[in-house]
């Protein structure tokens, strides 16, 4: 049987560093880091928003086998619109 899980049930235990990273400070600075590649533009605005794609795909990585079919098919959606974002901020 498949088990659902808790929308606010943690998948992995925090004990990397950013374990004490308040979640509204992580989501500004996501926010913050995805606005300024997309208005820099470039090899710089690349390679921001290339960071953050890399961080979306080591997320779905670490979370994959505890995910649901739909969640997994968001998570890789967010992930191919990412590197569309990053590919088109270099041209």
């Amino acid at each position: 049987m498949n088990q659902r899980r808790s929308p606010r049930a943690r998948l992995l235990p925090g004990s990397g560093p950013f374990s004490r990273v308040p979640p509204v400070a992580a989501f500004f600075g996501v926010l913050v880091l995805f606005v300024v590649g997309v208005l820099v533009k470039g090899v710089v605005g690349a390679v921001l928003l290339g960071l953050l794609t890399v961080g979306v795909l080591g997320l779905l990585v670490a979370t994959w086998r505890v995910l649901s079919t739909a969640d997994r098919v968001m998570r890789l959606g967010v992930f191919f619109v990412m590197v569309a974002v990053t590919v088109s901020v270099l041209g």
